[in-house]
C-alpha cells in the first residue's frame, strides 16, 4: 500500500481552525437547552458569533420560547440572545388561538 500526503494541486492541505470560535459556546448552549426542564429543544438550532447567540427553530408552545432564551442567557460567555424560535401551538395560559 502506498501512502500519499493530502495535497490539493500540489499544495498541502491546511486546517484553518479545528474548532470554529463559536463552536464551544454553541455546544454549551445546546447542552444547556437539552438538559433544561420546561422546553423540548430537539428542533432548536444554536449559532454563536462572539458572545451573541441566535436560537432558531420550532417548539410546541410560546412559553418554551421564553424558557429557551432564559436558559441561553444563563450560559457563561453569552452576552446576548436573539430568538427566532416559533411556536406551533397556542399558549397553555390562553385559550384564544394565536398566530403561528
Amino acid at each position: 500500500m502506498v501512502f500519499k500526503h493530502q495535497n490539493f494541486h500540489e499544495t498541502p492541505a491546511e486546517v484553518e481552525a479545528e474548532f470554529p470560535p463559536g463552536a464551544m459556546l454553541e455546544s454549551a448552549v445546546s447542552d444547556a437547552l437539552a438538559s433544561a426542564g420546561g422546553i423540548d429543544a430537539s428542533d432548536v438550532t444554536v449559532t454563536a458569533q462572539g458572545g451573541e447567540v441566535t436560537l432558531a427553530g420550532v417548539v410546541q408552545v410560546p412559553e418554551e420560547i421564553t424558557r429557551a432564551a432564559e436558559v441561553a442567557r444563563g450560559v457563561p460567555g453569552v452576552t446576548a440572545v436573539r430568538s427566532k424560535i416559533r411556536a406551533t401551538a397556542p399558549s397553555f395560559f390562553n385559550d384564544a388561538p394565536r398566530p403561528l
